[in-house]
């Protein structure tokens, strides 16, 4: 018998129903996380793609970020996409004012990097952890990982710019998986919060 992971979603801001209906699809039981009591009851969570700024502010707002800190500076398996991956750096190049990160990942990574809105694209991506192919980015006002720390594993690559990472229980791609269909990422994510079951 497997175990089933109860996995979050930050759910501050973000397109939260599609990683919620994706993890759904990977054997997981998926909730969205508000507040600190909620990510006291998941084993693992994604932090959605959103606006980094506004995602920062709101998690203090509702007293989010400090329990975030310490859930994953104490293992807690976390998927970062997009904003997610922004929030889930050790630094940003250029940072909002008052804009901070959970952190827990040794990168740098710059915002909107691939560029506006309007210059939003899809490409395939190989991963090399995932079978079966590449699997399909959405990319919009996605950022890119300028450099990463000794720990970090390079997953994947867009453009000669590291696009997806890990750092032992810490994932995060810059691009939407969870706008495709390809639920890939997704079961794998379950899989690493499965594991530490």
């Amino acid at each position: 018998m497997t175990n089933t992971p109860v996995i979050g979603v930050l759910a501050l801001q973000g397109d939260v129903r599609e990683h919620l209906t994706a993890l759904a699809t990977a054997d997981a039981v998926a909730r969205p996380v508000r507040r600190p009591e909620e990510l006291a009851e998941v084993d693992g969570l994604v932090i959605p793609g959103g606006e980094s700024t506004t995602m920062s502010k709101l998690a203090v707002l509702f007293g989010m970020l400090e329990p975030l800190r310490e859930r994953v500076r104490a293992g807690m398996p976390v998927y970062g996409t997009c904003a997610g991956l922004i929030m889930l750096a050790d630094k940003i190049l250029d940072p909002r004012s008052g804009q901070e990160t959970i952190g827990g990942i040794d990168m740098i990574v710059r915002r909107n990097a691939f560029g506006r809105q309007n210059e939003s694209f899809e490409a395939a991506v190989a991963i090399g952890a995932i079978e079966g192919g590449p699997v399909e980015g959405v990319f919009i006002r996605a950022p890119w990982v300028e450099s990463v720390g000794a720990e970090v594993s390079v997953l994947a690559e867009h453009g000669g710019h590291i696009v997806a990472v890990r750092q032992k229980n810490a994932l995060a791609t810059s691009f939407h998986p969870e706008l495709t269909g390809d639920h890939r990422l997704h079961q794998y994510f379950a899989d690493m919060v499965r594991s530490t079951l």
